[in-house]
């Protein structure tokens, strides 16, 4: 346990019985009545924001976290089986955790995995990854108007709009938070 003057940004605490994390975390001096703190948390979760006012000498409890490189294996269901890259320990994370990111994930990718008490609380795929073009419609001639897309199919069945000039069999490279097409890589 520790005392609310001790929490900084970025910390993540057990509030209320749920994981949160620190977004803001403000001093507040009024000119009547004692100093106080003003924190905005965002459950783990949920994702919602949750604001609370603490006392400078009431007790928290900041949780010990680790934050590692793990590997992708395969998916099981609704899990994807990861393994630690030292010691070849596998185990499971719940897709969910890793959000939307979590359909351009591929086998062999490195994955980072936020562990609390041997559980994942966190995941997160690459901001960008490497993938290549199954299916592409042809481009028609003349339809080049400035910033003409077209629908095509990446290797792990992900559809999305990429420039007329990629074809199939090319790779390109996609921001993993957006969906969206970055450039075509050689």
């Amino acid at each position: 346990m520790a005392k609310a003057s001790e929490i900084k940004v970025g910390n993540i605490l057990r509030f209320n019985g749920e994981l949160v994390t620190v977004v803001e975390f403000i001093h507040r001096t009024p000119g009547k009545g004692g100093a106080f703190y003003l924190g905005k948390f965002r459950n783990i979760k949920t994702s919602r924001i949750v604001e609370a006012r603490l006392n400078t000498d009431e007790q928290v409890e900041i949780c010990r976290v680790e934050t590692n490189d793990y590997q992708y294996l395969y998916e099981e269901g609704d899990y994807f089986v990861v393994m630690d890259n030292n010691t070849f320990e596998q185990f499971n994370v719940p897709k969910a955790l890793f959000g939307q990111s979590a359909r351009f994930i591929k086998e062999g990718m490195d994955v980072l995995v936020s562990l609390e008490n041997e559980e994942p609380i966190m995941a997160q795929a690459p901001n960008f990854v490497e993938l290549e073009i199954t299916y592409s419609e042809p481009a028609v001639k003349g339809d080049t108007s400035s910033g003409a897309l077209k629908m095509a199919t990446t290797e792990n069945g992900v559809e999305l709009k990429v420039p007329l000039f990629v074809n199939q069999g090319d790779k390109i490279k996609v921001d993993t938070r957006t969906g969206e097409y970055v450039e075509r890589v050689k």
